[in-house]
């Protein structure tokens, strides 16, 4: 099995240690050696020199003599052996020494990096120890530490006797495992606030010899961690004090999972998610920032509902729900759609009331063309005359005659009466042909001539036919009374289309103004009798239609007046009934 591979983080310590132990260790043996070899030279030398000054050697004593040589070589291997022996062993101790020293340089690297302070506590309360971090984590030098006994130097003025508590549970090892927190003072008199982790400090036969503790600063992340406990505290704060009721909520397999809800939610909801899921009107997965009203028969109101999909804190996606309730601002709106119906209504009678003397002479010549012709054959028949070819002709006159009485009353009848309004796609002409069918009556009477040219195939327009003429009446009507004085007799009625929507434009040739945005001012008039609403409701009613009225000046004196409406969408095949019914009253006038 392969060895994993060593870390080469220690290689520089012990590379250190063993240039400083490579040089010596071999010199003991070496210098014994020489002194050996010097001796064994001498004895040698010697015994050579005793040689030649004997002349002659008797048996016993060479037999001694080649004794004490072996027992000189036996000591030499002997020697030679036991240096040989003690260079191994010198060589295995430096290389021992060499690696304690590497490993405890490294080990004091170790300790000289690190960040948190380390302090050792005898069992009675005197430091015992303190690395490099810890002081400079209190700006006390080892020296000054080393020994002490409380009060520490470091502990805050006025706070001794918690401190003094503090340290009775470290001795008594009473402090939880997830550290304790403690206000500290430096040198300088600053102070910074240290989380300390405390653990017993074992001898190697298991016997506690004191309390290893650690200290970490955490001045700047308790600072941090407060200001986000701050923030979230006004977030939620705001959050709960809202009156939308806001949500979150994540999809999982289990269902739906609700995530937050504020104090507006649970007080209408509860804590579930059901009104959630209500609220959501089958839009689940199509979050967007649109927004929907949705009625709760849960809680029986109307709410204003916008959904979010957003990152959770986890990395989830999930979806936030805003709902507000609207359901007094649609009772309002309601009754505002009321009331406006109702100035809207008034508006008309009023406008009906001022044409009431041009519509009964209007309709006095049908009605005494009835009566002739009626009379005519009443007189027929009294004188015997009931030939067929010479009644029906004066019959057929007084049934034209009625018919176009019936229609005038009728379109009368169809605006002012008092309706819902509805937007439908109509044809912008027949809308101008009938305003100008009702306006001619009021202009002939006054001697202008109502110009327009119509457009072939026009595009349909999304609108209220009935409020569309009550506008284009009420533009032409003001186009008309300003003319009464004007040499020029012709008013134009233009309508054209840009891109996606229709202009109509009234062109009067009057008296003109001098600031045409006062004239939609409410109770603003130019004429001593107005009221000045007709214009002001005109424009709520084309703004309703999303569209726009303004009136600019004349070049050659008089007013224009323009106002736009959107085109109803292409491919529709609705139209409206008013589209169907194409009458001849601008005929019929005329006749």
């Amino acid at each position: 099995m392969r060895q994993p591979q060593k870390s080469v983080i220690s290689t520089p310590f012990q590379e250190h240690a063993r240039l400083r132990r490579r040089r010596w260790y071999w010199l003991a043996p070496v210098l014994v050696l020489v002194l050996y070899a010097f001796v064994m030279g001498a004895f040698f030398w010697l015994q050579q020199i005793r040689e030649d000054s004997v002349m002659f050697v008797t048996i016993d004593q060479e037999i001694r003599q080649q004794q004490l040589l072996w027992v000189v070589i036996g000591l030499s291997t002997v020697i030679v052996i036991a240096l040989l022996a003690l260079w191994r062993y010198t060589k295995h101790r430096t290389q021992t020494e060499a690696a304690l020293t590497a490993e405890t340089a490294f080990r004091r690297a170790m300790e000289n990096s690190m960040s948190t302070g380390m302090r050792v506590l005898d069992l009675e309360g005197r430091i015992a120890y303190v690395n490099p971090a810890f002081c400079r984590m209190i700006g006390w030098n080892e020296a000054d530490l080393i020994g002490r006994r409380p009060p520490f130097p470091y502990w805050v003025p006025g706070q001794y006797e918690s401190h003094r508590q503090t340290l009775d549970g470290v001795l008594a090892g009473k402090t939880p495992s997830s550290g304790i927190e403690l206000e500290a003072q430096r040198r300088d008199g600053s102070r910074f606030t240290a989380r300390m982790y405390v653990s017993p400090l074992l001898a190697p036969d298991g016997n506690q010899i004191g309390w290893m503790t650690s200290m970490t600063d955490i001045t700047e992340p308790r600072r941090i961690r407060e200001a986000l406990t701050a923030a979230h505290e006004r977030f939620m704060t705001v959050l709960e004090s809202l009156d939308d009721a806001i949500t979150v909520t994540a999809d999982t397999a289990d269902g739906v999972e609700l995530l937050f809800a504020n104090r507006t939610y649970r007080s209408l909801f509860g804590a579930q998610t059901s009104g959630h899921q209500e609220l959501l009107a089958g839009r689940r997965g199509r979050a967007n920032d649109e927004s929907v009203e949705v009625f709760s028969s849960r809680v029986e109101r109307w709410f204003e509902v916008q959904h979010r999909t957003l990152a959770w804190t986890d990395g989830r996606r999930v979806r936030m729900q805003v709902a507000r309730d609207i359901t007094e601002r649609r009772g309002h709106e309601e009754a505002s759609r009321i009331q406006q119906e109702k100035i809207q209504l008034t508006s008309r009678l009023t406008t009906m009331g001022e044409m009431a003397s041009s519509l009964a002479h209007e309709l006095n010549q049908p009605l005494t063309a009835i009566s002739n012709y009626s009379m005519g054959a009443v007189a027929m028949v009294k004188a015997g005359q009931t030939d067929p070819e010479k009644l029906l002709p004066a019959l057929e006159k007084a049934a034209a005659q009625a018919q176009r009485a019936g229609k005038i009353i009728s379109r009368i009848r169809d605006f002012v009466k008092r309706s819902e309004p509805q937007r439908q796609e109509v044809d912008i002409q027949i809308i101008v042909e009938n305003a100008m069918s009702l306006a001619e009556i009021d202009a002939h009477k006054r001697g202008i001539e109502i110009v327009h040219q119509p457009l072939t195939e026009p595009p349909s327009v999304l609108a209220d036919p009935i409020l569309i003429e009550q506008v284009l009446l009420n533009l032409i009507k003001n186009g008309i009374e300003s003319m009464e004085k004007s040499e020029q007799r012709t008013l134009t009625v233009n309508v054209s289309q840009q891109e996606n929507t229709m202009e109509i434009a009234v062109i009067d040739a009057g008296h003109g103004v001098t600031d045409p945005d006062r004239l939609f001012e409410p109770f603003f008039s130019t004429k001593s009798e107005g009221l000045g609403m007709g214009l002001n409701i005109c424009r709520t009613i084309i703004e309703s239609h999303h569209g726009q009225l303004w009136a600019t000046k004349n070049p050659e004196g008089g007013t224009t007046f323009r106002f736009t409406l959107p085109c109803a969408p292409k491919g529709s095949s609705k139209k409206a009934a008013v589209g169907h019914k194409k009458n001849n009253i601008t005929e019929e006038f005329h006749a």
